[in-house]
């Protein structure tokens, strides 16, 4: 993450095609800070992020911690934004796919792997 923020996220700042952002979030049991590097997908103003976990049968832990606040930053390159989180509904799912799938073909592989699992999608809305 040091090099992330010293290069204005121009090192360590995509995944191929998918850029990424640091996630700040707060852990709901433990109560201890920390800051996940995510996957996003930028839409308008707000960013999407996807709680794959490589298509594991668990959501990350930065997905309980982030549903658990009503608001949190992330950083996108050198910028800081508040944001609040939020579920993606089915219609906004099945227009997300598509698109986060061409910026990162292996959610697709997560898919079929997570079972019976929904993969979630957040929203990151401006705050």
């Amino acid at each position: 993450m040091l090099v992330y923020r010293l290069s204005g996220g121009r090192v360590f700042g995509r995944l191929g095609k998918a850029p990424i952002l640091l996630l700040h979030h707060v852990g709901r049991k433990s109560g201890k800070e920390r800051v996940s590097p995510i996957l996003y997908l930028a839409d308008g103003d707000d960013l999407v992020v996807v709680g794959s976990k490589g298509g594991t049968d668990k959501h990350p832990a930065w997905f309980h911690n982030l549903m658990a606040a009503p608001e949190t930053t992330v950083e996108v390159g050198r910028e800081k934004r508040r944001v609040r989180p939020r579920l993606a509904g089915d219609e906004e799912r099945d227009a997300l796919w598509p698109r986060l799938d061409a910026i990162y073909p292996p959610f697709a592989d997560y898919r079929r792997h997570a079972g019976d699992r929904e993969i979630p999608i957040v929203v990151l809305e401006p705050a």
